[in-house]
């Protein structure tokens, strides 16, 4: 076991680290960069930088993921169905963006669709192949476990799209979803190691993609991962919490993306119903702390301390 933690965590961080030049160089030659909003001063000089490094994030922990599932078996594959699934979708929209220049990308019926029919390949697989329970277990109540029967469906539709899409803006500033998820991560790995030795390596692996990633994302980010990336995170967090039966879970650990997210469907909604007044500064909330005078570095650490004091209440909480 301990051979195959450390073989995923250096084999998936060697990938990225090690071929990352290359893509950054392929990306520029390509011209596939963001286009960064102009309201926001700081962050032109962030015009002309690749994205679509998620690749190989996706790339890393799906090379990993393909030998620990012959090792270990099919809940490693339930997790690559979500990682994979939806950094694949995340592919397509920023293909269409950055390198095709379709500004809108996939079109919203499109993404979504794409969307729902992952998680009804992985909500098939987890009941009817791994024959899995889809209750949800309580924090700080581990012998509570809720089951809503055909319900559970309707929930686990909810806490996917919403984790995926909540990584997802989360992914503004440089290294900010780099370092929440590698410290969402470490909490599954935790867990894993006293409940589910087969999938601490998944978990492995996606840190040490992160960490590989995190050297060229950190400030000032030398590549950005793009929709490939954060969706296929946030399919990452979301498979492994459905697979340990701990969706409930992700309200704690992964409540910088759960603000994120409550932060722009309140901007949006207000904005409507006031005819152009506004909550925040900016949305996603990591925009409006920026306006206020906090620098990318400040936003990252406070947001990653967040996560960390969530990760570790919640380990009492298992």
């Amino acid at each position: 076991m301990i051979t195959m933690i450390a073989l995923s965590a250096v084999l998936s961080f060697g990938i990225v680290a090690l071929f990352m030049p290359i893509l950054i160089k392929k990306l520029r030659e390509l011209k596939a960069s963001q286009t960064e909003r102009e309201c926001l001063e700081s962050h032109q000089a962030k015009v002309g930088t690749p994205t679509m490094g998620g690749l190989l994030i996706m790339l890393a922990v799906l090379v990993a993921g393909i030998i620990i599932s012959a090792t270990y078996g099919g809940r490693t594959a339930a997790v690559l169905i979500l990682t994979i699934g939806f950094g694949i979708i995340g592919f397509l929209d920023d293909f269409l963006k950055v390198v095709l220049r379709r500004s809108d990308g996939l079109i919203a019926w499109q993404k979504f669709g794409l969307q729902f029919l992952v998680t009804i390949v992985f909500a098939f697989y987890l009941t009817q192949v791994l024959h899995l329970s889809l209750a949800l277990r309580v924090p700080f109540f581990p012998s509570v476990y809720l089951d809503f029967g055909w319900f559970n469906y309707v929930i686990l539709f909810v806490a996917v799209l919403g984790t995926v899409n909540g990584v997802n803006f989360t992914d503004g500033l440089d290294g900010l979803a780099t370092t929440v998820t590698i410290i969402v991560a470490g909490f599954f790995a935790v867990v894993c190691l006293h409940e589910a030795p087969d999938l601490v390596c998944i978990c492995v692996a996606v840190i040490g993609a992160l960490l590989g990633f995190l050297i060229y994302n950190h400030y000032p980010a030398k590549i950005f991962m793009g929709d490939t990336g954060s969706l296929a995170l946030g399919g990452f967090v979301a498979g492994i919490a459905y697979v340990l039966q701990m969706p409930l879970f992700i309200i704690l650990v992964g409540l910088i993306y759960m603000i994120e997210v409550i932060s722009v469907i309140l901007q949006v909604g207000y904005f409507k119903l006031t005819h152009g007044k506004r909550i925040f500064r900016m949305a996603p909330i990591h925009h409006h702390f920026e306006l206020g005078g906090w620098s990318e570095k400040k936003v990252v650490l406070v947001f990653s301390v967040v996560t960390l004091v969530m990760c570790v209440i919640s380990y009492f909480g298992v």
